[in-house]
């Protein structure tokens, strides 16, 4: 592994604004290392900031999703696109919340060979539909989230989730973004 963050050599703000520190101190704090994303992004604090607001509302904020079904979904949009950055960090994300390492390697390389629910494969199904061929979506790909209990305030977030990570995995992809080493090895 390399230690550049992309391809582009865009340095962070120098210094750093209070609140961004404070907010990659937290990350060291809790994670043990800044994501290379968020280092990635902190050329531009207003992107920085932008980023991690949609992300902090689609991946924490209260939702008829849990977080693992959330990251479900960002590990299976970034399969389906070839993500390095997002298929290794998220793949990590997924083994620490479930607690189980054959779960998030099958949701990496084939979400379909993963043992889950009716409620599980629906929503990933429907995620997947919308990365690979979202003008097809039609009400009875809706009908069919609702039949396993989905409110379409949970369609919503699968929606957004899913169109989150579409862009999130076209950009690290275009710049060559690196995932931390640190990832590899976590909750194995």
């Amino acid at each position: 592994m390399s230690d550049r963050i992309t391809a582009l050599d865009l340095p962070a703000a120098d210094p750093l604004p209070e609140a961004t520190a404070r907010y990659f101190d937290i990350c060291r704090e809790k994670l043990g290392m800044v994501p290379n994303v968020l280092q990635a992004y902190a050329f531009d604090i207003e992107k920085l900031n932008a980023f991690t607001a949609m992300y902090n509302d689609l991946m924490l904020a209260p939702s008829g999703l849990t977080k693992l079904e959330r990251e479900m979904i960002a590990v299976v949009v970034s399969s389906i696109n070839r993500c390095w950055y997002c298929q290794v960090a998220h793949g990590a994300a997924l083994r620490a919340l479930s607690g189980d390492p054959a779960l998030g390697e099958a949701m990496v390389m084939n979400w379909r060979a993963a043992r889950l629910d009716a409620r599980q494969t629906a929503m990933l199904a429907f995620a997947e539909k919308v990365t690979r061929q979202s003008a097809e979506i039609t009400e009875a790909d809706r009908k069919a989230l609702r039949e396993q209990g989905f409110t379409d305030r949970d369609i919503w977030d699968i929606a957004a989730v899913t169109g989150f990570y579409n862009m999130s995995n076209r950009v690290a992809s275009a710049v060559g973004m690196e995932p931390n080493a640190e990832y590899h090895g976590q909750s194995r």
